[in-house]
């Protein structure tokens, strides 16, 4: 499986840089794994087109009006994700994304009915992602042992 995790914008914090690192590398253990800082939300959404070069992306868009998952059920998803094309999640912009980008996802997911940064939200997707691999896999990680 292809997996891609998007962000809007810089990194600010030299502490969600190194988080996002470390399950992304945790991650790559799991799926072929790429993280992507995008300058704009046009740049995401060029990923996605027809014309996209070199391959086009299914978008999974992180948003506070999509559907809620358990860690389980996020497993669940990418189990049964069977499309040849890559996932690619994303995380907006502090102030969300344009109903063009939410007509263009496959998927809206939410991480919870509470405001979080979006750079924190980068960090708990990444973390959700790794449990949700660890969970198929059966690795201790999920249950904490």
């Amino acid at each position: 499986m292809k997996l891609r995790v998007a962000w809007i914008g810089k990194t600010k914090e030299p502490a969600i840089e190194e988080l996002s690192n470390e399950y992304l590398k945790r991650l790559s253990r799991y799926a072929d794994t790429q993280g992507m800082a995008l300058k704009d939300e046009s740049r995401l959404l060029k990923l996605c087109g027809r014309d996209a070069r070199p391959v086009r992306h299914t978008l999974v868009l992180l948003d506070g009006c999509g559907k809620q998952l358990s860690s389980e059920e996020l497993a669940v998803f990418l189990q049964n994700y069977s499309e040849s094309n890559p996932l690619l999640f994303a995380v907006g912009p502090a102030n969300g994304f344009t109903e063009e980008a939410r007509r263009e996802a496959k998927v809206l997911l939410s991480l919870g009915k509470m405001t979080l940064a979006h750079e924190i939200a980068r960090v708990v997707l990444l973390e959700q992602l790794y449990r949700a691999f660890t969970i198929l896999k059966g690795h201790p990680y999920h249950l904490g042992h």
